[in-house]
């Protein structure tokens, strides 16, 4: 079982970490926000869900007990459970912060969660307080928007979805989300502080894990359907088979993540795409080992 992560916590000089107060299966024990910095002007990393009180309270008692005002609010992507409390805060917690976010690619037809005006991120780009200096890095696969976060001064990464501090992750294509840990791997950090779970002490290790993981759950899904060559099967035919570890609860999460490896893998011309009574299906071909 995991370490119970308290709702306030003081990792740093320079980083305070605020639980988002909204637990859930895919939120974990909640959303991990970061107050950052060490002047009178701070980063307010993520801002949880929409209207949660005691997220909002606790955040107060920070805000107001290290005298400091939130002048930068960054969103590492689009999720509710990562923006949704940005209007709560604005013009209240947070007097006048700028907002930033990544935008979305182009081909990405949702609709960002915001009526606030945006300041766009830029990968590279650097944001600055007192003590405290943050360099984006843009890593699409989770979302199209998602960025990690490296604070400079020491080597920290805030991993927003991509790392997670238990369990791994979801994501939308898999192809970009295996570059962008392959980009996080070369970037090297000391100490990872995710969007969701308690901190990552051994960074290296667990992002060769997910890479790991991630091309384990390929071949067990193409041997699957190999060892059953004359069947046609659904996702979740592939979870129950596969995922027997996992908790039944989170089978529609891994169902996400193996549609995800079954489009890559007909894109490779390895599987075929079949429909079957309005249902999708998947097949091995057999040409695919010549």
């Amino acid at each position: 079982m995991s370490a119970v992560i308290p709702t306030v916590t003081r990792l740093s000089n320079r980083i305070i970490r605020i639980l988002g107060c909204n637990p859930g299966p895919m939120t974990l024990q909640g959303t991990n926000t970061y107050l950052i910095g060490t002047g009178k002007n701070r980063i307010l990393l993520d801002t949880g869900d929409k209207n949660v009180s005691e997220y909002q309270k606790n955040l107060q008692d920070v805000v107001q007990t290290e005298q400091v005002n939130i002048e930068h609010i960054v969103v590492t992507h689009w999720h509710h459970d990562h923006i949704g409390g940005v209007e709560d805060l604005y013009g209240t917690i947070a007097k006048q912060p700028k907002i930033w976010k990544h935008k979305r690619s182009d081909d990405d037809n949702k609709d960002d969660p915001l009526s606030l005006p945006i300041h766009w991120l830029s990968d590279g780009q650097q944001i600055e307080v007192e003590g405290a200096t943050l360099k984006i890095h843009h890593t699409p696969g989770h979302t199209t928007d998602h960025v990690v976060l490296t604070l400079l001064e020491e080597n920290i990464m805030f991993s927003g979805d991509c790392i997670l501090g238990e369990g791994t992750a979801v994501f939308e294509d898999l192809y970009t989300y295996m570059k962008s840990l392959n980009k996080i791997l070369d970037l090297n950090p000391n100490v990872i502080y995710p969007g969701h779970g308690n901190i990552v002490e051994d960074p290296i290790e667990k992002i060769e894990y997910y890479i790991a993981h991630r091309n384990l759950r390929e071949n067990q899904i193409l041997e699957t359907l190999k060892n059953n060559a004359d069947k046609q099967l659904t996702e979740m035919d592939l979870v129950r088979i596969i995922y027997t570890e996992t908790p039944e609860h989170l089978w529609p999460a891994a169902a996400y993540n193996v549609n995800h490896h079954l489009k890559k893998l007909t894109k490779e011309n390895k599987l075929k795409e079949i429909e079957v009574d309005g249902d999708r299906k998947w097949q091995y071909l057999v040409s695919s080992n010549l």
